[in-house]
């Protein structure tokens, strides 16, 4: 169960992390006020209604399109540590003992384990039965 637990933990963290750290953008071609097109990833095509302001063609005539393009950008985070050069000095000291402890703590508890070269007692008597009372 408490493997369980640590492994959910670690992924949630792991989404939390990918989430905050994640930025994207959307791009929207709106032709009045309905939308028309929107894209995630690249720019939106257009409606085919849009007024070419540049074109010299006909400079007298100078129409104001229907068509307009919005842009919404999330930025995520930038400012997590990457490297451990990058930590100060405390950090890597607490990550070095941290790591250190954790692999000899584990070591010397399996080692020590002296009880398991002494075999049981053998029984005599099974003396639980002895002690044993029963409601009626």
């Amino acid at each position: 169960m408490k493997k369980a637990i640590h492994k959910i933990t670690a992924v949630l963290m792991t989404l939390v992390v990918v989430f905050s750290t994640m930025s994207f953008k959307v791009d929207m071609h709106f032709c009045g006020d309905t939308m028309v097109d929107y894209s995630l990833q690249n720019k939106t095509e257009s409606c085919g209604m849009d007024v070419d302001i540049h074109n010299n063609d006909c400079p007298v005539v100078q129409s104001k399109s229907c068509c307009s393009d919005k842009q919404i950008v999330l930025d995520g985070q930038d400012d997590l540590k990457s490297s451990f050069e990058k930590l100060n000095l405390e950090q890597q000291q607490f990550i070095i003992a941290f790591v250190y402890t954790s692999l000899h703590v584990s070591e010397e508890s399996s080692s020590n384990n002296t009880f398991e070269q002494y075999a049981p007692p053998l029984v005599a008597k099974q003396l639980f039965k002895l002690d044993e009372s029963y409601l009626i």
